[in-house]
Formats: structure tokens, sequence, C-alpha cells
């Protein structure tokens, strides 16, 4: 029986992951904000959290690691759409914190995961960090936010991947592609009218989880991998640079400490 933590995991792909492992037979927690939601999801251990702040994410470590000895699996799905800018009660602009900052800390923080999936937008161009300007304070949009964070995300795995030591998981950067989803935020009228539209033509859900659950089915065997959709994307590209990958996790240590 494997042990599955998944954020965002009451909606959207989390759900849809949540609802396959639970049907399996094995132990799924799944942290969220609504904790209606998670009652449709009879089984699964709950932690009602808000990951956009540092805090609550120091206490959802804690509780994991208390409860389990071992997390087969992580998956990163959490994410919320802002089209105006958010500081949260941290002063940490609210896409930075929630779609990257929350991964960054449950990845390095929980004490044995096996595997990593951080779900995001993998492969994704370095001009997309904002350096001087990370919590873009000078130039928001949400577009931009979100791939920040995207291509945040990627410099994470990197990173994670390189540290020293024996016994770290593998980490999996995976691009679902378009997936019909509540898309959840809050959108002003020009970016809603595009987020109909993924709506309408997005793959279900139901297809949208297929390729991560392969990658927990059977985990690549590389401290490293990622993918879009089902499709490798290759590690030697400059987008995964590991002197970028050094300096954001530097930054990221001044923000959280």
């Amino acid at each position: 029986m494997k042990t599955i933590v998944i954020t965002g995991g009451t909606d959207g792909l989390g759900r849809g992951l949540a609802d396959t492992y639970l049907r399996r037979g094995h132990a799924v927690a799944i942290i969220g904000r609504d904790e209606r939601k998670a009652a449709s999801l009879p089984g699964a251990h709950f932690i009602a959290a808000d990951l956009s702040l540092i805090d609550e994410n120091r206490r959802v470590i804690e509780e994991i690691n208390a409860t389990f000895s071992t997390v087969d699996a992580l998956v990163l799905c959490a994410r919320y759409f802002r089209s105006t800018r958010f500081e949260t009660a941290e002063g940490i602009e609210g896409t930075f914190a929630l779609d990257y900052l929350s991964r960054f800390l449950l990845s390095y923080g929980l004490t044995n995961p096996q595997l990593i999936v951080n779900v995001s937008g993998a492969g994704l161009p370095l001009d997309l960090i904002h350096w001087d300007d990370l919590m873009l304070a000078h130039a928001y949009d949400g577009v931009s936010a979100q791939l920040q964070a995207g291509k945040a995300n990627d410099l994470l795995g990197v990173n994670y991947a390189a540290q020293p030591g024996t016994g770290r998981a593998r980490y999996v950067l995976l691009d679902p592609g378009a997936v019909s989803t509540s898309f959840a935020g809050e959108y002003d009228a020009s970016t809603e009218a595009h987020v109909a539209l993924l709506k309408r033509h997005g793959r279900p859900v139901r297809e949208g989880i297929e390729p991560i659950v392969a990658v927990i089915d059977h985990p690549p065997t590389e401290p490293l991998s990622a993918f879009r959709r089902d499709q490798p994307i290759g590690l030697y590209h400059p987008f995964f640079d590991r002197a970028a990958a050094d300096r954001l996790h530097v930054l990221t240590l001044e923000v959280v400490r």
C-alpha cells in the first residue's frame, strides 16, 4: 500500500488523483482549504491549510512527518490565479507564495519522500524569472506571475536533484497540458473569457491525471526528469540551468528565513 500526499487535493487534478488512489485502497493525505470538499473523499486524511503562508506549510510538514513514516509520493498541484496582485499576511506575493514557495518548503521539508511530482509548466524559458522583482511589485499581471512560478518550479527540481546525499527523492517535473478543471482564481473579464475556452476545450480530468498516475506507479529511475504530458523533456536544454537554479535557491532561502 502506498502513501500519497497531494496538495490541492480537493479539486481538479489533485482531486482526481486522490479519488484514484483511494479507490485502489492506498493511504491518501490531501491538503486544502475547503473541508466540505474533502468530506466527499471518504477515507482521505485531510489537512486544512492555507499553503500560501510559510507558517502553515511548516505546520503541515510537521503533521505529515509525524503521521506517516514514509511518503511514497508527494504530488504538488495547488495553485490559484489572481488577475490583481495580492500579498499574503506574511508580505509575499500570493502566486509566488502558493504556486512556488509552498512547493519548495514541502519538497525540502518532508522527512522521507520517495518521489516528488511537481505538476506545473515544465520546460519554460529562463527569462520568465524576474530576478530583480520576484514579488512583481512593479510589473504584475496574473499570467506573468503564474509563468514565473512555473519556471521557478523547474529550477526547484534542478537544485533539489543536485543536492548531495543518498536516499533523496526522485523529482519529476510534469506539465499536464490543458485540462478542464475549475481553474480556481480571481479573474478579470479578458482572462475569464480565456479560461472559459480552456474549460470547454481542455481534456477531462480523468485523462489529465493519466501521466501523473503513470510516474507514481512506475517512477523514473533518474534523480530528475521532466515531462510534457507523457513525453520526456530533455534536461540538457539551457532552460534547466544549474547556475540559475542555485541563484533562485539562495534568493528563496532569504524569503523563508
